[in-house]
């Protein structure tokens, strides 16, 4: 069987979820044209009812891992939680951060095609897997760090594999690095410096603590600390340098760095499923149509 035909075949299989033989079948009666395909598969009631592709994968795990030169973090989803925790799934997971993280490319078209050490490309790992577990797999994000010789980086997985997070400091002290990395997956701040906060959501914030009665009356130079300290006490909510520091709250983030002569450089957490809609399914009707499909 000629190679180019295989390979339509495993996407056919890996959009429709038909068996092999109706794939093949399929593709021989539309002159091997995927899209054609598809609708003769359709058409011919060889197709599940919902096809993988079309399927939300919002479960999963992330990972980070690092060596000398570089740092990288990954996200990889399935549907579910059950399949998230499959000894074969999780092994995936770690082949491909291995992968990016041993290999140079410079965009994501790249990092899917790096052959990993079982010689396949990540792509069609994911593919295999996919077919293989029988869940859509889909590998959503990733970002490798490069470390200079006066930087540190820290890593952070909590203990599920729920939440991750790399940190890139210029420092001496790696022990700070994976601090701030352990501070940052459990405080999940939504900026890292204050200059990452919109000035209008800044002048906003100024406004309604200008509009305070704590300032009522107060001299200028006590309104302006009464305010300073209002907004110090917001900012911290969200801002990590501004946050008290989890393990030593006496600092905030960025006392502790200056304590440890740190500079801050990257900061980068992943959490599974972060920002993905999952579907809502009813189970009483997902059932019926179960029954329903069996009795065809």
């Amino acid at each position: 069987m000629a190679a180019d035909l295989m390979q339509k075949i495993k996407k056919l299989r890996e959009i429709t979820d038909a068996p092999f033989i109706d794939c093949k079948k399929a593709l021989e009666q539309t002159g091997a044209d995927l899209d054609k395909a598809v609708a003769w598969l359709q058409e011919n009631g060889k197709t599940k009812a919902l096809k993988k592709a079309d399927r939300i994968a919002a479960e999963g795990l992330v990972f980070a891992t690092k060596n000398e030169t570089h740092g990288v973090i990954v996200e990889l989803n399935s549907e579910t939680d059950f399949v998230a925790k499959n000894k074969n799934f999780v092994e995936l997971l770690h082949l491909i951060s291995q992968t990016l993280l041993e290999n140079e490319f410079s965009s994501d078209q790249e990092a899917f095609k790096l052959k990993t050490k079982t010689g396949k490309s990540i792509e069609d790992s994911i593919t295999d897997a996919t077919a293989t577990i029988g869940e859509k797999i889909s590998l959503r994000r990733f970002e490798k760090v490069a470390i200079k010789s006066d930087e540190q980086l820290g890593v952070y997985i909590h203990h599920n594999g729920q939440i991750a997070s790399i940190v890139l400091i210029k420092s001496e002290k790696e022990a700070v690095a994976k601090n701030i990395a352990m501070h940052v997956a459990a405080l999940n701040p939504e900026y890292i410096f204050v200059k990452d906060v919109p000035q209008e959501q800044i002048k906003k914030l100024e406004q309604e603590f200008k509009a305070s009665p704590a300032l009522a009356g107060k001299p200028e130079k006590i309104q302006e600390n009464i305010l300073r300290g209002m907004m110090n006490k917001e900012l911290a909510k969200y801002v990590l340098v501004a946050q008290e520091y989890a393990l030593e709250q006496q600092y905030t983030v960025q006392k502790y760095l200056e304590t440890n002569h740190s500079e801050l450089l990257k900061v980068v957490r992943f959490e599974v499923g972060e920002g993905i809609e999952k579907q809502s399914v009813d189970f009483a009707q997902e059932v019926a149509a179960q029954i329903k499909e069996s009795q065809k």
